[in-house]
């Protein structure tokens, strides 16, 4: 069973959403907040498997409050909604360390979809706000750190102490990493990030 928070400033998206959420027997609607702070607030309550956040909200948008939930939680899994093809919003998405985004007249299969491959660590974009930026992965500030480090050599331990993180910290964003590099170990990332431009 899969927990799911919904945030949105809107009650009747809220509403719509809840009721797809309620169709499918794997899912489970855990909590609901109107804005970012309250997405915030409720993660930190709920610990659900995916929140369903819009991008446009008030006090924190869903870029910022995704960032602040990421920071407290590495492993966390934030899916963004959104009513607007905005250009360069996949990019932003992904480097805020979204699982991906949608537009919000995406199909409820489309949607739910989406929100299990984010519960399973899977980036999904919908296909009119890529822009073909999938030719190159989007890697966070982060996980480039990360890369350029493993590139010379370090170990997790040393990495961790490098950039002040937990050794868990480092393996999560070593496992995005190579989740968006489509590889499965350390010399495969620093052979791919070569190849893709990405250490200089």
């Amino acid at each position: 069973m899969l927990r799911i928070l919904i945030v949105d400033d809107h009650p009747i998206v809220r509403e719509g959403l809840g009721a797809v959420v309620a169709r499918f027997p794997d899912l489970s609607l855990v909590g609901e907040a109107a804005d970012g702070e309250a997405a915030i607030l409720a993660y930190r309550e709920f610990r659900p498997d995916v929140v369903l956040m819009d991008l446009r909200l008030p006090k924190k948008d869903g870029l910022e409050a995704t960032r602040e939930i990421l920071r407290e939680d590495p492993n966390a899994n934030v899916l963004l909604l959104t009513t607007f093809q905005e250009e360069g919003l996949a990019r932003r998405a992904l480097q805020a360390g979204a699982r991906g985004v949608l537009l919000k007249d995406a199909s409820p299969e489309e949607l739910v979809a989406a929100v299990r491959a984010a519960a399973s660590g899977t980036v999904t974009l919908d296909p009119e706000l890529t822009d073909g930026l999938l030719q190159k992965p989007l890697l966070s500030e982060r996980e480039r750190e990360i890369l350029g480090l493993i590139a010379l050599g370090y170990s997790n331990k040393e990495v961790a102490r490098k950039l002040y993180l937990t050794e868990n910290t480092v393996k999560t964003h070593l496992a995005n990493l190579f989740q968006k590099l489509g590889v499965h170990d350390r010399a495969e990332a620093v052979a791919e990030g070569l190849k893709r431009g990405l250490l200089h």
